[in-house]
């Protein structure tokens, strides 16, 4: 038996909620929904230990995470900026000095 019922189904689904319970409603029964799901989700993970699994896989995360790229990317962009700025002093000077001669 299939479970997926597509866009149109989804559609059709919206539609009747909508004249169900009306424009004003909708939002309100949506948040509840949308907490409920949320609360069942924390209640079987933390039956589950899939939490703890998920902080150690983390932590693992963070720390394989090579921070020297960044500081490499952060060194390029500095000089880039130096640069720019260096270059943009040189154009002022010389518009300076053109407008002065």
């Amino acid at each position: 038996m299939p479970t997926n019922i597509g866009i149109g189904g989804f559609v059709l689904l919206l539609i009747l909620a909508l004249i169900l319970f009306g424009p004003k409603k909708l939002p309100e029964l949506g948040r509840a929904v949308g907490n409920t799901l949320k609360e069942f989700k924390n209640a079987t993970r933390g039956l589950t230990g899939e939490e703890e699994d998920q902080r150690t896989q983390n932590v693992q995360k963070a720390a394989a995470t090579d921070t020297t790229v960044d500081r490499e990317q952060i060194e390029k962009e500095i000089r880039e900026r130096i640069e720019r700025e260096r270059l943009e002093a040189k154009i002022r000077e010389q518009i300076e000095q053109e407008q002065k001669a």
